[in-house]
């Protein structure tokens, strides 16, 4: 799934992507070490694997953030 990046701190590397329609969804240090990022800057389109019900913003958390790739 494609995103976008919103926000971002590299002391906790946590943050948050918005959707393609606009949801924003946290994500956790975890998700960004799993993407093997060092730094992520708002605006870049990243690519998300999320886990949980597809149909509720809250039911999802996300799993790997890593940068899109073309």
């Amino acid at each position: 799934m494609q995103a976008t990046a919103y926000t971002y701190d590299p002391e906790t590397r946590a943050g948050s992507v918005l959707l393609d329609d606009g949801t924003p969804l946290p994500f956790d240090a975890a998700a960004f070490d799993a993407g093997g990022l060092r730094l992520l800057r708002p605006g870049q389109r990243v690519r998300i694997e999320v886990e949980g019900l597809e149909g509720t913003p809250e039911g999802r958390r996300i799993v790997l953030v890593t940068l899109q790739t073309f």
